[in-house]
């Protein structure tokens, strides 16, 4: 499992090796409101095993109209986690980049905020295990960092805290990636007679950087006759070792036979592309 490294964001020296976060005190807390928390415009995050997924995450900001967010001494963000937010088990954190935040009202003592951020979800920093394909859940991030790095007086100093509230929102499902592939023979082949279609469905597995076999999972056989646009059901076939997928049926006309996969929850759906088959 990662280490935790919460609120790295603010800066790269927040990295160093060693620091341990103090515990802020109450008086240090800002009052800080998140609310209205989507993530992922509510649909489920989909991961593979290389390509980072850009995350879009919506919220509402109130804040005290006397403190300044600057994203250099201090941070405020979204993040999502899995477990309990007084023991995480895993984490992903706002990127670099300052999320884009408008105002929409001002009172004496308040500014509210609407704002929009990206998480940058690299399968390789953040997903680990099958157990991160769950449901995840949003937290209000704030942390702030004081730092002297003159030594001319033979003295530095880096103070760090954070604050975080959560659960925010609905949370949000994040799955491994499936894929799926099909072959019809023999081709060509004369009408009437039996034409064996294979595949294999596979899925993301994020402790080897893979594609896995997913065994005992249904997918359904379409066929698409040609100079059509649309897809038909013939069967459903259960996926054997490795995620073998094989079964027969009688050829009729020209056209396509694919797999498609409805998905679990826990992993994406897929839909291999449609294998010409010529039938004489």
């Amino acid at each position: 499992m990662r280490k935790l490294a919460i609120g790295a964001a603010v800066s790269g020296a927040l990295a160093l090796t060693g620091l341990v976060a103090p515990v802020a005190s109450a008086a240090d807390t800002p009052n800080l409101v998140f609310s209205g928390v989507t993530v992922n415009k509510g649909k489920a995050i989909v991961v593979g095993t290389t390509a980072t997924v850009k995350v879009p995450v919506t919220y509402t900001l109130t804040r005290p109209s006397d403190l300044t967010i600057d994203y250099k001494s201090n941070f405020a963000g979204v993040m999502l986690y899995r477990g309990t937010l007084g023991s995480m088990q895993n984490t992903i954190e706002p990127t670099t980049t300052p999320p884009t935040c408008t105002t929409t009202a001002t009172t004496d003592t308040t500014v509210t905020e609407a704002c929009t951020e990206t998480l940058a979800l690299d399968p390789a920093e953040y997903l680990f295990e099958a157990a991160d394909a769950t449901t995840w859940k949003a937290a209000g991030l704030y942390s702030r960092m004081d730092q002297d790095n003159d030594d001319s007086d033979g003295h530095i100093s880096l103070g760090y805290n954070y604050d975080a509230w959560g659960p925010l929102g609905s949370g949000v499902q994040i799955k491994r990636a499936a894929r799926l592939t099909v072959n019809a023979s023999p081709e060509p082949v004369k009408k009437g007679k039996t034409i064996t279609v294979t595949g294999k469905l596979t899925r993301a597995n994020w402790e080897t950087g893979t594609y896995s076999g997913y065994t005992s999972q249904k997918a359904a056989l379409q066929f698409r006759a040609k100079g059509s646009n649309t897809y038909s059901a013939v069967k459903t076939v259960t996926s054997g070792t490795g995620g073998a997928l094989k079964t027969t049926t009688t050829a009729s006309k020209d056209g396509y036979y694919r797999y498609v996969f409805a998905g679990t929850s826990t992993t994406g759906a897929a839909t291999a592309a449609g294998d010409y088959i010529d039938v004489q």
